[in-house]
C-alpha cells in the first residue's frame, strides 16, 4: 500500500561538532509530514535548519538520530542514488562544456539507459520546462531563467517521487524570479510530483507553496498553508519572520476561548483580541501583534481599541502609504491602500497630523511572549 506521504522526518536530530569542539544540533527533533503532490517549503533565515533537514532527504547528510522515511520507507542511511529524489541547487551545476540535451542526458546516460529512451525522455523534459529547440546550446548561451530550467529538467528527467529545490531563483534577479516562482508552481501541478522547496524569502514560500515549515534554530517553529501562518503565527517570531507586525507587551486581564483581554501598560489602555497560541492563562505576560494593513485610521473614537496619536512620518511606495504613528510614545505603521489615483499633497497624512486608529479585535492577534 502506497503511503500518504511522499516524505517524513520523524523526531530527527542532525548534530555537527564545531571548530571550537562544541556540540551543535543544526536540526533538533524536527518532524515534518509531506503529502504525496504537494509543494512544500522549509522557510528561514540562514542557519536555521532547513538545508540540512533537505540534504538529509537528498541523502547527502544521515540524521544523527531519528529516521527519514521517502514513500514510506526508512531512507535515512540510504545512499542518495538509491532514493527517488533529485535535487536542484542554487548554482545549477550545470556542464559548461556539454549542450543542454547533454546536461539533461547525463544522469541517464550514467544509468546505461538506451540510446532511443534518452532522446525520448530528455524530449519530454525539454517539452515541461519549455526550452525545445535549445537542446544544442550551451549553458553560457542561455539566460540566467534558461539555465535555471535546464537543471529542473535534468533533475525531472529521471522521474524522482520528489524533487528538492534548495533556493534555486536565489541568484536570479527580482522580475525573472517572480516569473519563475509562477513557472514552478505550474510546473508541479502539470506534473503532479512532491516539491521539497528550501528558502529564505518568505514571499516567496507564500506565492508558490501549498504548506509551509517556519523553521529557527533548528526546530519547526510553525508548519501550516501559507495563510495559516500570517494570518494566524504560532508565536512573536514567526509573526516577526513573516510579513511584518506591530508589536505590544501586556497581561491578560480576562480570557475566553474566543477573547482576550490584555492590559497594555504603554498605552494604559485594555486591547481586546483573539488568543492564538495554546496554553494561555488569565495574569499570563503576553504579546500582542497586530498587522499594519489591519490597523484603520478612523474618523471617530470606537467603543473597543480605539487610540488617538500624532503622524510621526509617511512613506509613499506606490500600492501603499505608510503612516507611522505616535501612541503614547510606541511608534505603529499603518499601511494604507492606495485605491484611488491622486497628486493633491492635502489628500496624504502630514506630520503631526491627530489620527484616530482602530485595531478591530478580529485582527489583533494575543500570543505567547518570546
Amino acid at each position: 500500500m502506497a503511503s500518504e506521504f511522499a516524505v517524513e522526518l520523524r523526531d530527527v536530530v542532525k548534530k555537527f561538532i564545531t571548530p571550537e569542539g562544541n556540540e551543535l544540533n543544526a536540526v533538533d527533533h524536527v518532524t515534518m509530514q509531506i503529502k504525496n503532490g504537494e509543494f512544500f517549503s522549509m522557510l528561514g533565515s540562514s542557519g536555521c535548519g532547513k538545508t540540512t533537514s533537505l540534504r538529509m532527504i537528498a541523502g547527502f547528510e544521515w540524521p544523527t538520530e531519528g529516521e527519514v522515511y521517502i514513500e514510506g520507507k526508512p531512507m535515512g542511511h540510504t545512499p542518495p542514488f538509491q532514493r527517488k529524489v533529485n535535487t536542484v541547487f542554487q548554482s545549477y551545476a550545470l556542464f559548461q562544456h556539454m549542450t543542454v540535451f547533454q546536461n539533461i542526458a547525463f544522469g541517464l546516460e550514467m544509468e546505461g539507459a538506451d540510446k532511443n529512451e534518452i532522446e525520448k525522455r530528455v524530449k519530454r523534459a525539454l517539452e515541461m520546462v519549455q526550452l525545445t529547440g535549445m537542446e544544442r546550446r550551451k549553458p553560457k548561451q542561455l539566460s540566467g531563467g534558461q539555465q535555471q530550467r535546464v537543471a529542473v529538467a535534468r533533475a525531472l528527467v529521471k522521474v524522482p517521487d520528489v524533487l528538492l529545490l534548495d533556493e534555486p531563483l536565489g541568484a536570479l534577479d527580482l522580475k525573472l524570479r517572480k516569473e519563475m516562482q509562477l513557472e514552478l508552481k505550474a510546473l508541479q501541478q502539470q506534473l503532479g510530483i512532491t516539491f521539497v522547496y528550501v528558502t529564505h524569502d518568505q514571499e516567496e514560500a507564500m506565492t508558490m507553496s501549498d504548506r509551509i515549515a517556519v523553521m529557527s534554530k533548528g526546530k519547526v517553529q510553525q508548519m501550516g498553508t501559507p495563510v495559516e501562518i500570517y494570518e494566524r503565527p504560532a508565536n512573536r517570531f514567526v509573526a516577526d519572520f513573516i510579513g511584518e507586525s506591530n508589536f505590544l507587551e501586556g497581561t491578560i486581564k480576562s480570557l475566553s476561548k474566543e477573547e482576550a483581554v490584555v492590559f497594555v501598560p504603554q498605552l494604559n489602555a485594555e486591547l481586546t483580541g483573539i488568543p492564538v497560541s495554546d496554553g494561555l492563562v488569565n495574569g499570563e505576560e503576553v504579546t500582542v501583534s497586530i498587522r499594519p494593513e489591519k490597523v484603520h485610521i478612523s474618523d471617530k473614537v470606537l467603543d473597543v481599541n480605539s487610540f488617538t496619536g500624532r503622524v510621526t512620518n509617511t512613506v509613499y511606495i506606490g500600492t501603499d502609504t505608510h503612516v507611522f504613528v505616535d501612541l503614547m510614545g510606541k511608534q505603529i505603521k499603518v499601511f494604507e491602500q492606495n485605491r484611488i489615483s491622486r497628486l493633491d499633497p492635502g489628500s496624504f497624512y502630514s506630520i503631526g497630523q491627530e489620527v484616530i486608529l482602530v485595531m478591530w479585535p478580529d485582527n489583533v492577534l494575543v500570543l505567547k511572549k518570546g
